[in-house]
């Protein structure tokens, strides 16, 4: 039987008694006022403008998910696609005026703001029980990619970028972000030096940043003047619709920093943030998107819990100036061990703000799950659990009876459970113990798919359900 869809909660304020008045609560929560980008004026074509080419929206569209949920247009991406093939000019007749004026217009800077309830929270009479997800019009999520890609070609060469800052750029991904951090703490260890880490993120990243502060950074950073009067268009006179249930179905303008859901405001975000980095001596700062972590190494761990609230209060200095944050609830501070250390496990707090942190026996970093040790079987083990209970999940909700169909099993296993078993193993190598479940779990994953005996070899399961061994995926 399939469990019943859970109906979403219905946001009741204390100050708000109608839907309009619930609305007006939720957008000024989620859209606080900000200072807008003084008018533009007349438009103008700008004759230094790329034109943008055929090749380039295809491979736009090639990266869009036919199975997005749309946003106010209802258009899906399947729709664009299957136009592209019969005309391909379409589309580029619609974009390019719009790279050449350096403009967005606002009929495409709508959205829907789509209101879930937070889960677990022990009251929702609060703005901040609540959760939204924006969906862009995909036209306009169509020219942000193919201006993401623009943009990010001209970062490489133009835009001074710290070479340890990671996200949105081509061989800067969360993987990438991991192995300089594990690399630079093992490369510190050798001298037999004490190494710490203090991983922080940025409050409200996306939505604090400054149109105009990043306008100027751009324009000093010698972006062509048609991608900066696009980028700030883009970022002016937005209106968002918010959908709950009894929502008034209204338009309002709302003020953002760069819209969620948004092909390239990772890639703004990354730039306007580029000041914060630092060079650190026996130390590394590294980041992926809004997450930081800030590397340190001395003779003792205490030296560097003092050395970290030092670089803690530049970096907050610096990213006050551009109204930044770091939240206090997602600060961790690790003090990393070799196998062979012998010491007790240091204990030193670091105090930041005002607030004291203490030792995290496990942090997870974009992704990935550390011990001090760096020992990958936490990892490993969360993985597990987590494609253990997709499992049961896809189990429980199939028919009765029947169950799933083998062919089915098979998609699931290698669509499904694999990624999402074998993630990290790119990163951090299983360890002797970490493939024992993993391997015995995989093994009920083969019987499942082949619906075969108990007792029938391993090695012929595997070859039956065209499932290799799940060490082979390791290596």
């Amino acid at each position: 039987m399939v469990a019943p869809r859970k109906t979403p909660r219905f946001p009741t304020l204390p100050d708000a008694s109608d839907p309009v008045a619930i609305n007006n609560a939720l957008l000024n929560h989620f859209f606080p006022p900000k200072d807008s980008l003084p008018n533009s004026g007349r438009l103008t074509r700008n004759p230094s403008a790329v034109p943008l080419t055929k090749e380039e929206v295809k491979v736009a569209l090639s990266k869009s998910s036919p199975f997005s949920t749309p946003g106010p247009d209802g258009i899906l991406y399947s729709v664009w696609k299957k136009g592209n093939l019969v005309n391909p000019s379409i589309i580029l007749e619609l974009l390019s005026p719009l790279v050449a004026f350096g403009y967005h217009p606002p009929s495409v800077k709508n959205a829907n703001g789509v209101v879930f309830d937070k889960r677990s929270k022990p009251s929702y009479d609060s703005p901040a029980s609540f959760r939204i997800i924006v969906l862009l019009k995909t036209i306009s999520k169509i020219l942000e990619r193919v201006m993401t890609v623009m943009l990010a070609a001209i970062a490489k060469s133009k835009v001074p970028l710290p070479p340890n800052q990671g996200g949105s750029l081509p061989g800067l991904s969360a993987a990438e972000a991991c192995l300089t951090l594990t690399h630079e703490i093992k490369t510190l260890q050798r001298p037999r030096l004490k190494v710490s880490t203090v991983l922080l993120d940025i409050k409200a990243g996306f939505d604090n940043v400054n149109a105009s502060t990043l306008r100027a950074r751009l324009l000093a950073s010698q972006v062509p003047t048609y991608m900066v009067d696009w980028v700030s268009s883009f970022l002016s006179e937005r209106t968002c619709t918010l959908v709950f249930h009894g929502a008034p179905n209204h338009s309002s303008p709302v003020s953002v920093g760069t819209p969620q859901g948004s092909p390239i405001s990772p890639l703004l975000f990354l730039l306007y943030l580029a000041s914060l980095h630092r060079l650190i001596p026996k130390g590394l700062m590294v980041s992926y998107v809004d997450d930081f972590s800030i590397t340190v190494a001395s003779s003792s761990y205490r030296a560097n819990v003092h050395r970290l609230q030092e670089l803690f209060s530049t970096i907050s200095a610096k990213g006050g100036d551009i109204v930044l944050s770091f939240s206090v609830p997602k600060t961790e501070l690790v003090h990393w061990r070799t196998p062979s250390q012998r010491t007790p496990p240091s204990t030193a707090p670091i105090e930041l703000d005002g607030h004291l942190f203490h030792l995290s026996k496990v942090v997870k970093w974009v992704g990935y799950w550390f011990t001090p040790a760096l020992s990958p079987i936490h990892h490993f083990g969360h993985r597990l659990s987590l494609a253990q209970g997709i499992c049961s999940f896809v189990k429980r909700h199939s028919s009765r009876g029947a169950g799933v169909r083998p062919f089915l099993c098979h998609r699931i296993a290698t669509g499904l459970l694999l990624p999402i078993l074998k993630y990290g193993a790119d990163l951090l190598t299983p360890s002797y113990t970490s493939p024992r479940g993993m391997n015995s779990f995989w093994h009920r994953v083969q019987m499942w798919t082949t619906n075969t005996f108990v007792s029938t070899p391993t090695s012929i399961l595997a070859r039956e359900a065209c499932l290799p061994p799940i060490i082979s995926y390791c290596r």
